[in-house]
Protein backbone atom coordinates (compact mmCIF):
# COMPACT_ATOMS: atom_id res chain seq x y z
CA UNK A 1 0.00 0.00 0.00
CA UNK A 2 1.40 3.15 -0.88
CA UNK A 3 1.80 6.10 0.60
CA UNK A 4 -0.97 8.29 -1.55
CA UNK A 5 -3.27 5.35 -1.10
CA UNK A 6 -5.63 6.63 1.42
CA UNK A 7 -5.77 10.15 -0.34
CA UNK A 8 -6.44 8.61 -3.56
CA UNK A 9 -9.40 6.26 -2.04
CA UNK A 10 -11.18 9.21 -0.10
CA UNK A 11 -11.03 11.65 -3.87
CA UNK A 12 -12.76 9.35 -5.39
CA UNK A 13 -15.23 8.91 -2.30
CA UNK A 14 -15.78 12.98 -2.76
CA UNK A 15 -15.60 12.90 -6.30
CA UNK A 16 -18.95 10.60 -6.25
CA UNK A 17 -20.78 12.28 -3.77
CA UNK A 18 -20.19 15.84 -5.12
CA UNK A 19 -21.76 14.12 -8.30
CA UNK A 20 -24.90 12.65 -6.18
CA UNK A 21 -25.14 15.92 -4.44
CA UNK A 22 -25.62 17.57 -7.88
CA UNK A 23 -28.10 15.09 -9.25
CA UNK A 24 -30.19 15.73 -5.76
CA UNK A 25 -30.40 18.84 -5.69
CA UNK A 26 -31.43 18.81 -9.89
CA UNK A 27 -34.56 16.63 -8.23
CA UNK A 28 -34.76 19.47 -6.16
CA UNK A 29 -35.07 22.23 -8.00
CA UNK A 30 -37.24 20.01 -10.75
CA UNK A 31 -39.81 18.85 -8.24
CA UNK A 32 -42.37 21.03 -9.60
CA UNK A 33 -41.29 20.99 -13.43
CA UNK A 34 -44.50 19.23 -15.32
CA UNK A 35 -42.51 19.95 -18.82
CA UNK A 36 -39.28 18.21 -19.47
CA UNK A 37 -39.23 18.67 -23.39
CA UNK A 38 -40.94 15.45 -24.73
CA UNK A 39 -44.20 14.99 -25.86
CA UNK A 40 -45.94 11.48 -25.22
CA UNK A 41 -48.10 9.18 -27.50
CA UNK A 42 -51.50 11.22 -25.94
CA UNK A 43 -49.75 14.51 -26.94
CA UNK A 44 -49.17 15.22 -23.05
CA UNK A 45 -45.94 17.41 -21.74
CA UNK A 46 -44.00 14.38 -20.26
CA UNK A 47 -42.62 15.39 -16.09
CA UNK A 48 -39.21 15.51 -15.32
CA UNK A 49 -38.10 12.31 -14.11
CA UNK A 50 -36.23 11.53 -10.67
CA UNK A 51 -32.96 10.96 -11.40
CA UNK A 52 -30.22 8.73 -8.83
CA UNK A 53 -26.90 8.20 -8.76
CA UNK A 54 -25.40 4.26 -8.68
CA UNK A 55 -21.87 4.06 -7.34
CA UNK A 56 -20.23 0.94 -7.16
CA UNK A 57 -16.74 -0.46 -6.23
CA UNK A 58 -14.54 -2.43 -8.71
CA UNK A 59 -14.59 -6.28 -8.60
CA UNK A 60 -12.85 -8.50 -6.19
CA UNK A 61 -10.81 -9.64 -8.81
CA UNK A 62 -10.41 -5.70 -10.48
CA UNK A 63 -9.48 -5.13 -7.12
CA UNK A 64 -7.08 -7.78 -6.79
CA UNK A 65 -5.67 -7.05 -10.31
CA UNK A 66 -5.68 -3.09 -9.00
CA UNK A 67 -3.69 -4.11 -5.86
CA UNK A 68 -1.41 -5.47 -7.66
CA UNK A 69 -0.46 -3.18 -10.12
CA UNK A 70 0.26 -0.69 -6.91
CA UNK A 71 -3.01 1.24 -8.06
CA UNK A 72 -6.40 2.13 -5.72
CA UNK A 73 -9.48 0.89 -5.85
CA UNK A 74 -11.76 3.76 -4.59
CA UNK A 75 -15.40 4.10 -5.50
CA UNK A 76 -16.60 5.09 -8.80
CA UNK A 77 -20.16 5.95 -10.49
CA UNK A 78 -21.36 3.08 -12.59
CA UNK A 79 -24.13 5.18 -14.18
CA UNK A 80 -27.12 8.06 -13.38
CA UNK A 81 -30.37 6.16 -13.79
CA UNK A 82 -33.92 7.81 -14.44
CA UNK A 83 -36.57 6.56 -11.84
CA UNK A 84 -39.55 4.92 -14.27
CA UNK A 85 -42.24 5.14 -11.87
CA UNK A 86 -45.13 6.93 -12.63
CA UNK A 87 -46.14 10.64 -12.24
CA UNK A 88 -48.15 12.00 -9.13
CA UNK A 89 -51.92 13.04 -10.60
CA UNK A 90 -52.31 16.00 -8.86
CA UNK A 91 -55.91 17.60 -9.28
CA UNK A 92 -55.78 21.07 -10.73
CA UNK A 93 -57.99 22.41 -13.74
CA UNK A 94 -56.74 25.98 -13.55
CA UNK A 95 -53.18 24.59 -14.65
CA UNK A 96 -51.98 25.32 -17.97
CA UNK A 97 -50.61 21.24 -18.44
CA UNK A 98 -53.94 19.90 -16.97
CA UNK A 99 -55.76 17.33 -19.27
CA UNK A 100 -59.57 16.90 -19.78
CA UNK A 101 -60.23 15.55 -16.65
CA UNK A 102 -58.62 18.53 -14.89
CA UNK A 103 -55.12 16.11 -13.44
CA UNK A 104 -51.97 17.19 -14.08
CA UNK A 105 -48.96 15.43 -14.05
CA UNK A 106 -46.27 15.84 -11.73
CA UNK A 107 -42.40 14.88 -11.80
CA UNK A 108 -42.38 11.62 -9.28
CA UNK A 109 -39.78 13.93 -7.39
CA UNK A 110 -40.72 12.98 -3.56
CA UNK A 111 -38.82 15.56 -1.67
CA UNK A 112 -38.78 14.11 1.62
CA UNK A 113 -36.70 10.87 0.27
CA UNK A 114 -34.46 13.48 -1.59
CA UNK A 115 -33.82 15.67 1.58
CA UNK A 116 -32.84 12.25 3.67
CA UNK A 117 -30.99 11.52 0.35
CA UNK A 118 -29.19 14.90 0.90
CA UNK A 119 -28.47 14.32 4.01
CA UNK A 120 -26.93 11.03 3.73
CA UNK A 121 -24.55 11.95 0.42
CA UNK A 122 -23.34 15.09 2.61
CA UNK A 123 -22.60 12.80 5.83
CA UNK A 124 -20.66 10.56 3.09
CA UNK A 125 -18.93 13.96 1.72
CA UNK A 126 -17.97 14.76 5.21
CA UNK A 127 -16.80 11.41 6.15
CA UNK A 128 -14.44 11.48 3.24
CA UNK A 129 -13.10 14.46 3.96
CA UNK A 130 -11.93 13.25 7.58
CA UNK A 131 -10.54 10.96 6.37
CA UNK A 132 -8.89 12.47 3.71
CA UNK A 133 -7.60 15.24 6.74
CA UNK A 134 -6.46 11.90 8.79
CA UNK A 135 -4.14 10.56 5.70
CA UNK A 136 -2.60 13.98 5.32
CA UNK A 137 -1.53 14.44 9.00
CA UNK A 138 -0.24 10.71 9.59
CA UNK A 139 1.42 11.56 6.26
CA UNK A 140 3.43 14.68 8.26
CA UNK A 141 3.48 12.80 11.09
CA UNK A 142 5.91 10.67 9.43
CA UNK A 143 7.85 13.30 7.58
CA UNK A 144 8.59 14.70 11.39
CA UNK A 145 9.94 11.04 12.14
CA UNK A 146 13.01 11.51 10.17
CA UNK A 147 14.48 15.18 11.65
Amino acid sequence: MGLFTGIDISSSGLTAQRLRLDVISGNIANAETTRSGEIDADGQPVPYRAKNVVLEAGSPFEAYLQHKLGKTNGVRVRSIVEDTSDPRLVYNPDHPDADEQGYVRMPNVNILEEMVNLIDATRSYEANVTSLNAVKEMCLRALEIGR
